[in-house]
């Protein structure tokens, strides 16, 4: 973790600090989607509290999947089709009595959503992809005025095709087959197509003037290529059938391209994530594919159900047994359960306390959090001993009645659980959990808690995290802080700042700085702990107008619990808070910062992270990636600082400026559980917000019949960089490799992992390998080849270690020849080969966090993430 020292403080610029823990290893996405004889059910699309309510959205999603799962059928070649769909309505939108209530599905963990961007950028549907080639993507995300206004179905055709294919980007993991940043390539001399699949969908290229007037295209010399402003313009009468991921808009277009019609020379995301694979070939080679067969007759059109959200329903199941009473158990329970109660659950919320032993007891019927006053009632009920035996069924069925006392039904009801979980057997209660529809959230606390936990929540469609006894961890509260609501709301949600735990010698300080950016503030506390000492740190604390916060200034509580906080009125100032708290003590002892705050504005979202896994069931000792988000709103923020703090019981980058920051981790030393907890760091200077990647193509007009060009508006072309935050160099920790193997061909296949040993091997002696992240450049001047002018040259690169462990191939490069008109004695430069070099580097990354070379972990990894 970075420390600051109060000195340094004063000299850094504006920055700031997020943080999110997840605990335990999450799936990638609680998606509820099945696949039932070709049939997707279960399909959830959640509109955004903060949508106004209007009927033609409703209707509009209705017509969309009724042509989208028609269209679906005849492009996976009679296999796909949508069975039933849920839409998730708001709880701001007026109830009506065809609208079921809720269970498990909500706004954040729908498949699609229906949201409006911040900063206005254009109505553009995308899907957040950050996995590789084949891996399922998060959500896709239609704006408002996507589904209500016709007249941008001339611009990225109907609303049932786009839906396809942003499924298909979705379930499927494919890419788009064109590109926004490279629209042209040479196919040879003097032949420049634009980047499209299939090669045989015709248009003209044209640059657009005034009054609606084009002229033809003119080609730059230094590229060969037409000049910046270009526009492919399709004939908007074609006979190609594909592809889908290129111009679904196009009335001829029913497929997606297959390896028959497959543009390999198209510089675009499907062959650079895909090793020249086409669509199809990817999708065939889908799960959905291999569970699935030809349909007969077409199918029905999709069930569609109109779920509406409820208040948030919370009972908090705390296990009160013997087994609480050791390493300090109890008091930090108290503290993590205060928290939650007093600051991350959202205000209008309801919530009740059960505690269980041998026996479960009700401390709180449900209560409606409206004011602090509630907040502080509900804790006064928390659990003060801990003795006898554990019984999480009593616990998890009392829950069930302080929910019956006050409902008529517990669906979409949420029972956060915690216990050590020593011994836990469900049987006697499985049933009844399984028909409450009920979601559970559980928290393993302990080395010794059952894996039951786990599926409990799996099963219930909760979440699942674990904290250690480590006293010098901070995991319990951390736990407790990522139990949000799901209606997405951002303004109403809790977001920590700092969370940070270490063992200070008496007489010591444990320092640093929690800078508050704009876009948060409100409702700000500061929580600080210690583990066993009487004797109340010294405090202090300075807000960025010199302000200082003395012992005197905090609310102590020095009894079993041992914590002192801070809640700052109004909204807390911008800018850097520096601390410094002294232990007071003789003897060594644990002291915790916890900061939390809210949204400053509920009209301007706060910049977040989320954390995701690759995969929850890792079995040691296979790597397993470990991504953050970092966002404002849906803008990705580039630039930050990552870390990822990995403790154990006993990443990457897929695609660059996507605000999507991953790294491997390797260091497992066993199977068991493993709490993962994400940093992340930025100054002002160096951080920026960039626009989604993955969008649907935004068509720039048509030729038509009789040869006319009818041009659409202009792309919308926004600044994303009035509200900024900068952020500073990235640092980056992974295995080091012995050397490197680089291969080119003048054909891409021959690079693909299948393909690799047989190309041919460039001379790499004089390339070091350094570590991953640390750019390097490799010059190569290829004699054997014939210098044509527009000569296409493919690289990949590997990376193998001392052992001879070899690393996965690079994406493939692609270097274009050039040549000037020289006299014959002139070497012709190879500029362009050395660039694409020193860009196929900085994926080596990738490469070398890939080696299986396995070391024996420490008790806590950092993996620095980029």
């Amino acid at each position: 973790m970075q420390r600051h020292s109060l000195a340094q403080a004063k000299m850094e610029q504006k920055w700031w600090d997020l943080f999110m823990a997840l605990l335990l290893l999450l799936d990638v996405k609680g998606s509820l989607v099945k696949l039932h004889n070709g049939g997707y059910e279960d399909v959830v699309i959640g509109i955004h509290p903060k949508i106004a309510e209007n009927a033609k959205i409703i209707n509009s999603i209705k017509d969309m999947l009724e042509e989208a799962s028609s269209y679906l059928f005849r492009a996976s070649q009679r296999r796909f089709y949508f069975r039933t769909v849920k839409i998730v309505i708001p709880l701001t939108w007026a109830s009506k009595p065809e609208y079921k209530r809720a269970s498990r599905e909500s706004y954040v963990n729908a498949d699609i959503i229906v949201a409006e961007p911040f900063v206005k950028y254009g109505d553009g549907p995308y899907t957040s992809q950050y996995q590789g080639c084949g891996k399922k993507g998060r959500y896709i995300h239609f704006t408002s005025n996507f589904l209500t206004n016709d007249s941008l179905v001339n611009i990225y055709g109907s609303r049932g095709r786009i839906f396809v294919h942003e499924w298909a980007h979705l379930r499927w993991g494919v890419f788009e087959e064109y590109s926004y940043d490279a629209p042209f390539y040479s196919s040879g001399i003097n032949k420049i197509e634009a980047t499209r699949c299939s090669a045989s969908i015709t248009g003209q290229y044209r640059f657009a003037t005034t009054g609606g007037r084009t002229r033809r295209c003119r080609i730059e010399r230094h590229t060969e290529l037409y000049e910046p402003g270009c526009l492919f313009i399709p004939y908007k009468k074609q006979t190609s059938l594909a592809s889908i991921m290129f111009m679904q808009s196009l009335s001829s277009v029913s497929q997606f391209c297959d390896k028959s019609n497959h543009n390999l020379m198209a510089p675009n995301m499907q062959n650079k994530m895909c090793s020249y694979k086409s669509t199809w070939e990817v999708i065939s080679g889908s799960a959905d594919f291999a569970s699935s067969r030809p349909l007969g007759a077409p199918p029905p059109d999709p069930i569609i159900h109109l779920m509406k959200t409820r208040e948030r329903i919370v009972c908090l199941v705390l296990d009160a047994s013997a087994q609480m009473g050791k390493d300090n158990r109890l008091s930090r329970l108290i503290r993590a359960a205060k928290l939650f109660l007093l600051q991350i659950i959202e205000e209008g919320s309801w919530v009740g306390i059960v505690t269980f032993n041998s026996k479960a007891n009700i401390q709180a019927g449900l209560q409606k959090v409206f004011s602090d006053k509630e907040r502080e009632s509900l804790t006064s009920h928390l659990p003060t001993t801990a003795s006898g035996d554990s019984d999480i069924c009593e616990g998890v069925t009392t829950a069930f009645q302080v929910f019956s006392r006050k409902l008529t039904s517990t669906e979409g009801c949420e029972i956060v659980l915690l216990t050590n979980g020593e011994g836990l057997d469900l049987s006697p209660c499985l049933s009844k959990i399984q028909s409450q529809e009920i979601i559970i959230h559980t928290i393993a606390f302990g080395s010794k808690a059952s894996n039951e936990l786990e599926k409990l929540a799996d099963m219930t469609g909760g979440k699942t995290f674990y904290a250690t006894d480590s006293l010098d961890s901070n995991g319990l509260i951390d736990a407790f802080g990522g139990i949000s609501s799901g209606s997405g709301d951002a303004s109403q949600q809790s977001i920590q700042l700092e969370s940070k735990a270490e063992k200070i010698a008496s007489m010591n300080l444990l320092q640093g700085v929690v800078t508050i950016d704009k876009t948060v503030g409100k409702d700000t506390l500061f929580l600080i702990a210690w583990s066993s000492s009487t004797s109340t740190p010294e405090i202090s604390l300075i807000d960025p107008k010199g302000k200082k916060y003395l012992n005197k200034d905090f609310l102590i509580e020095n009894s079993n619990i041992r914590t002192a906080r801070l809640k700052i009125s109004g909204t807390a100032k911008t800018g850097n808070w520096p601390y410094s708290f002294k232990n007071t003590d003789s003897a060594d002892q644990v002291i915790s910062l916890t900061v939390t705050t809210r949204a400053a504005s509920a009209t301007v979202p706060p910049v977040t992270v989320k954390t995701y896994i690759s995969n929850s069931n890792n079995s040691f000792p296979n790597p397993m990636i470990i991504y953050a988000e970092v966002s404002q709103g849906f803008l990705p923020v580039i630039g930050a600082k990552v870390i990822a703090t990995v403790e154990s019981t006993s990443g990457a980058d897929i695609i660059k400026h996507d605000g999507i920051y991953s790294r491997y981790f390797i260091a497992f030393s066993d199977n068991g559980r493993y709490s993962i907890k994400v940093s992340v760091h930025g100054y002002d200077k160096t951080s920026r917000r960039i626009h989604r990647q993955n969008q649907a193509m935004y068509v720039s007009g048509y030729v038509d019949s009789t040869g006319g060009i009818v041009l659409n508006p202009p792309r919308p072309v926004i600044n994303v960089t009035d509200t900024s935050f900068g952020i500073g160099n990235f640092d980056r920790i992974s295995s080091a490799a012995d050397r490197y193997e680089i291969k080119m061909s003048r054909n891409p296949l021959d690079l693909t992992e299948a393909n690799f040993a047989n190309a041919t091997s460039l001379d790499t002696s004089a390339l070091i390998p350094e570590f991953s992240g640390v750019k390097q450049t490799f010059q190569y001047k290829p004699d054997e080849l014939a210098k044509e002018n527009g000569t296409l040259i493919y690289f990949a690169i590997r990376a193998i270690d001392a052992s001879d462990n070899v690393g996965e191939v690079s994406n493939i490069a692609r270097a274009t020849l050039l040549l000037r008109a020289e006299p014959p004695s002139s070497t012709p430069p190879f500029i362009v080969i050395i660039v694409c070099i020193a860009v196929m580097c900085a994926v080596l990354g990738i490469a070398l966090c890939a080696l299986h070379k396995w070391k024996q972990s420490r008790r806590e990894s950092m993996v620095s993430m980029d």
